[in-house]
């Protein structure tokens, strides 16, 4: 019988395999490929979750934290807030250079899937929910007019910038703060 660290060891497997697979290759990847490439059989993938559904949702709630720390400054920052949506911007345009960038996670789970009821849709939705509410929340305190169109706008930019950037289709440095600027100075912040 396997012991909990076994299973902790395996869940991280699948887990680790998950998220890069499902970033690399999208969501269709087949479970073979998956328990493979995490070096585990399908049989205790489905111990451990009860479709390739749950592991998907659980791949991407489990990169969430690292994703918001790459987004978000914390809440000791003192950078004024329109620094701290622009900052926002500047980490986009930093990962959309490397190499093995393909777009924001969490929209390609969305843009993939289609169903906003999908388990692992329910976590991005929420994740990019997160972000949205961060730029409300700094609009807001920087004294924008709007806040809450500002941050709905700010996101359109960060997904639209995210998805041609992973796609190759742009190159971003400089372009995702130059248009993040425009919006800031355009709701009065």
């Amino acid at each position: 019988m396997a012991t909990t660290t076994d299973k902790a060891s395996t869940r991280d497997r699948l887990l680790d395999a998950a998220t890069e697979l499902f970033y690399r290759d999208g969501v269709s990847l087949g479970v073979e490929a998956l328990c493979r490439a995490a070096g585990v059989s399908k049989r205790s993938m489905y111990q451990l979750f009860a479709s390739k559904d749950e592991v998907l949702a659980a791949s991407l709630e489990r990169r969430a934290p690292e994703y918001g720390r790459m987004l978000h400054l914390g809440p000791e920052d003192p950078r004024s807030p329109r620094e701290r949506i622009l900052y926002v911007f500047e980490q986009l345009e930093r990962v959309s250079a490397e190499d093995d960038y393909r777009g924001c996670p969490y929209l390609s789970a969305l843009v993939e899937l289609k169903d906003p009821e999908h388990p692992a849709s329910v976590v991005a939705l929420r994740v990019k929910g997160a972000l949205t509410e961060a730029f409300r929340a700094d609009a807001e305190r920087g004294g924008a007019r709007d806040p809450e169109l500002l941050a709905r706008q700010l996101t359109l930019v960060f997904d639209g910038a995210s998805a041609r950037a992973g796609a190759k289709a742009e190159t971003l440095t400089g372009l995702t703060t130059s248009t993040a600027t425009a919006l800031l100075d355009a709701s009065g912040m």
